[in-house]
């Protein structure tokens, strides 16, 4: 399985700072920021270009915590996965919501966003996010999807002597 993708969880506080998204696979839907890795890029390379490309937030190599990989099995055929990071920021971007080329970015409460009735972000989000915000060992969350639904979710812990190239 080809881990191709990053995905970041901006946090400032109790908030995230997250994109709702113009364009598939989440179209219309509030999720973290990141993208695909490109051709020489490693991946924390591409995680930095991802969240400046679509927050116009440049930041620093050692701002990005990495948490593991969330993988993803769909319809008994396509797979992928990305690599998950979280950033925690004290400055006060974006008070409001603002539109970018990506999509919308707002700050959401993280009670908001794992709260049970809401169909508003990426279905995969509320199952890993308490791990990736809360826990400092790394962990592979790997999803089994059938027609939308999501079947089986296992997580198991990453060795914490992870190389993130």
């Amino acid at each position: 399985m080809e881990i191709g993708y990053t995905i970041c969880f901006i946090q400032r506080g109790e908030e995230l700072l997250l994109l709702n998204r113009n364009a598939p696979p989440v179209q219309g839907l509030w999720n973290g920021v990141g993208g695909k890795i490109e051709e020489g890029e490693t991946t924390l390379s591409s995680v930095q270009r991802e969240v400046a490309e679509e927050t116009e937030l440049f930041l620093e190599a050692h701002l990005f915590e990495y948490k593991g990989t969330i993988s993803w099995a769909i319809d008994g055929g396509r797979t992928g996965g990305m690599k998950a990071f979280v950033v925690r920021i004290d400055d006060d971007v974006y008070s409001k919501p603002v539109e970018m080329d990506e999509g919308i970015l707002a700050w959401k409460d993280i009670s908001w966003v794992l709260s049970e009735c809401n169909y508003g972000v990426s279905p995969m989000i509320p199952y890993y996010l308490h791990t990736v915000l809360n826990e400092k060992q790394p962990f592979h969350h790997h999803f089994t999807v059938h027609q939308g639904q999501i079947l089986e979710y296992v997580k198991r812990k990453e060795s914490m002597h992870v190389v993130v190239p």
